[in-house]
């Protein structure tokens, strides 16, 4: 712990009221005063004790006193301090374990259909908003590839990946190609690029322009041309994540707020910031938790993001979590995303 914190001052009298303050709010949502600590902690401690306490922890930033109410409630780094320190989980119960086993098991030949599940039982069973990135594929190897015409110069990529997955981009070109030059160029693509892993394609095609522009005809060009909007061209409208329960955080008086809510909805919908926090936890081991504005997104500073990444044949290949306000239940989030985790990686696994 370091001085600047102030966590290496909190001793176990500050610690235990700490925690009963955090418990409190957790379950009322309100200001929590001295008066009813005295009468929860158990402590044969006077209100004004308590006080005394409650206002060093204030100025170590532990808690903080709203301008409407003369009780406290907890600040990021008191929640920070109550996750890390003072908590302990309640193990889910084994029923509600299976419960969710069957569920996800009733998906296994469907990924999508699989996260899609996984996001609703989180959202049912914790009451908040569940969210599940879709498996990233380890191996991605192109197939086939096809061009279809449209108009405006437009063409229509289709791509065949890992033998059934099917990707489509529009392309705008700079002239229009008829359907025999399609036709050629996706010919020649085909033999020059089928099998190989779409992370290698790029440097493939930039290889071959550098070493041979002397010795390509217009159509072997026009193909690579082609090749290389394609692999420049995000998927349209490709689900990166799925979400369920949003509107679960209604309930909440601290993100009820109609604007907020507004702001809150368009950062899902928009996904950047989003998918920004989940791809770190991509990276992380085990559960990850981000409380307040330690997402570094403002739009996320009354909420926490606790989540966890799932694997397929041992490897990471997403990530999912439940989202809701800072005055959530962590003792009972943590556990219910950490089995659902490994859960959907099992899932996952009985199908390949």
């Amino acid at each position: 712990m370091s001085p600047e914190t102030g966590e290496d001052l909190l001793n176990e009298r500050a610690q235990q009221l700490l925690k009963r303050l955090v418990e409190n709010y957790i379950r009322d949502g309100q200001p929590v005063g001295s008066r009813t600590l005295s009468r929860d902690v158990g402590l044969t401690l006077s209100a004004a004790t308590i006080r005394n306490v409650m206002a060093d922890l204030e100025t170590l930033g532990f808690v903080t006193s709203p301008h409407t109410s003369a009780g406290r409630i907890p600040t990021d780094k008191g929640y920070r301090f109550f996750v890390d320190t003072l908590l302990r989980y309640e193990p889910l119960e084994d029923a509600k374990v299976a419960q969710i086993q069957t569920h996800l098991g009733e998906h296994v030949d469907n990924p999508k259909a699989l996260v899609a599940a996984a996001s609703r039982m989180l959202s049912s069973v914790t009451r908040m908003a569940g969210v599940v990135t879709l498996p990233r594929q380890s191996h991605a190897s192109l197939s086939q590839i096809e061009f279809i015409p449209l108009s405006d110069n437009r063409v229509l990529a289709v791509m065949i990946v890992n033998g059934r997955e099917v990707q489509n981009r529009i392309l705008q070109l700079e002239r229009r190609y008829t359907a025999d030059e399609l036709r050629r160029a996706s010919n020649y693509l085909n033999q020059e690029l089928a099998g190989r892993e779409l992370s290698t394609i790029r440097e493939r095609l930039v290889a071959q322009l550098k070493e041979t522009r002397e010795t390509l005809n217009q159509l072997m060009l026009d193909a690579i041309m082609l090749a290389q909007q394609v692999v420049d061209t995000p998927v349209a409208g490709k689900m990166e994540y799925v979400m369920a329960g949003e509107t679960n955080l209604m309930d909440f008086a601290e993100l009820s707020n109609v604007e907020k809510l507004r702001r809150l909805f368009d950062a899902f919908t928009q996904q950047r910031d989003i998918l920004n926090l989940l791809d770190h936890s991509l990276k992380a081991e085990g559960v990850q938790i981000f409380i307040g504005h330690e997402s570094g997104h403002t739009i996320l500073d009354d909420c926490s993001i606790v989540t966890a990444p799932y694997t397929l044949d041992q490897e990471v290949v997403g990530v999912l979590g439940v989202i809701g306000p800072t005055r959530m239940a962590y003792e009972r989030v943590i556990p219910i995303v950490d089995i659902t985790a490994k859960l959907l990686g099992s899932a996952l696994n009985q199908r390949s």
